[in-house]
């Protein structure tokens, strides 16, 4: 199998084609005409909202709170420092970890915003048994199939988030997606809601709300709820550690990136091995190596978690998938898998307490998978 010469994609991932000279389209932009111009939007509209005027409502916005650091580290902003007027959403995810729940008890004490906690156990995972237990997908692929069982879940809550939004006539939807993942998310509320259709079909959308989706495909655009990405502003600057440390100081932040990562973790994992040969977090490994390969003196975060600049991509890969797919078939020794499993996160800079943490949530991979009714191969 052939891989890109700069940052190891291989030719048959997602949405990849690599050119004669063995580098992949994603080093040379030749993908990436519709995720810029999705970028221009995005800048422009997050523009429009910093200029707007107070809503005539009761809040400016609507912020996606999920407990991670980048979400809380911009909920402090907006309320603290823009003096927004925020109603924090967050939607209970029955697979969250334990540390986004602490992270999101702390805020309420500190930051005083107008907290809401949705939830809707039942139909995420009537969605999320859907996405796992279909048959192998087509291929090609195209970009960003690995990533859609995460991509599912993202949208059934933002669904909900608008659905709440443009109910309570909330102009502006907060989403602080990091400066990588602004890229590849859909930065319009009526295109959402077309590409759940399209994903889910009619039948099974409906079902899982209720039929009140069909209204926002056909209101006007004036109705319907912006989304903004807070962290547009910021993309040449940021900086996940420096974020996760003024969270501390504050005393608002007291896990890593990685043990605040939702419990799917691993089965999005096995997902991504399965169908593609590739770990879930692969595309942000590459772009860190093409970060590191375009400037050999600095390597500038743009996403998330947080590469080193020495990570064996290829190695990590080649020792993840082999225990995950031996995890999610029953097989080998537990003692042996979670020591491999720490070893792999220490080898991406996590603490030993976070990569046992995280390791611990691969080991009970299974279990998770049995609750949901997900059938493992």
């Amino acid at each position: 199998m052939s891989r890109c010469t700069v940052c190891s994609l291989k030719s048959d991932h997602p949405g990849v084609v690599l050119d004669d000279q063995g580098v992949c389209n994603m080093c040379t932009l030749d993908f990436a005409t519709d995720l810029l111009d999705n970028y221009r939007y995005t800048s422009d509209t997050f523009t429009q909202f910093q200029q707007a005027a107070a809503a005539p409502g009761e809040y400016d916005c609507l912020f996606m709170y999920s407990g991670g650091k980048d979400s809380t580290y911009m909920l402090d902003k907006f309320v603290n420092e823009y003096g927004k007027r925020v109603l924090a959403y967050t939607f209970d995810v029955p697979f969250e970890s334990v540390h986004a729940a602490q992270n999101i008890a702390l805020a309420r004490e500190k930051i005083p915003a107008t907290f809401v906690l949705d939830s809707d156990d039942d139909n995420i995972k009537t969605m999320m048994r859907e996405v796992f237990n279909r048959p192998a997908p087509r291929k090609p692929a195209k970009y960003l199939d690995e990533k859609l069982p995460c991509i599912s879940c993202r949208s059934f809550f933002m669904l909900r988030a608008i659905l709440l939004a443009y109910r309570q006539k909330i102009p502006y939807i907060a989403l602080c997606a990091d400066p990588q993942q602004i890229l590849t998310m859909e930065s319009n509320a009526r295109e959402i809601v077309r590409d759940f259709y399209k994903t889910f079909g009619e039948r099974l959308t409906d079902t899982l709300f209720g039929g009140q989706l069909e209204e926002l495909l056909f209101d006007d655009d004036e109705n319907l709820p912006k989304i903004v990405f807070p962290f547009i502003a910021t993309r040449h600057d940021y900086d996940p550690d420096r974020i996760v440390e003024e969270l501390r100081a504050k005393g608002l932040y007291e896990s890593s990136p990685l043990e605040t990562h939702c419990t799917l973790f691993p089965l999005l994992n096995y997902y991504s091995f399965k169908n593609f040969d590739c770990m879930f977090y692969k595309l942000n490994a590459s772009s860190h190596a093409r970060s590191v390969a375009r400037n050999a003196s600095f390597d500038r975060n743009t996403f998330s978690i947080k590469f080193p600049r020495s990570l064996d991509i290829e190695g990590v890969e080649e020792r993840l998938g082999k225990v995950v797919m031996a995890i999610a078939a029953g097989e080998g020794d537990r003692d042996e898998h979670e020591r491999t499993l720490v070893d792999v996160f220490q080898s991406m800079d996590a603490t030993e307490e976070a990569a046992r943490f995280v390791a611990q949530s691969f080991l009970d991979m299974r279990t998770v998978a049995a609750d949901l009714g997900i059938r493992l191969a």
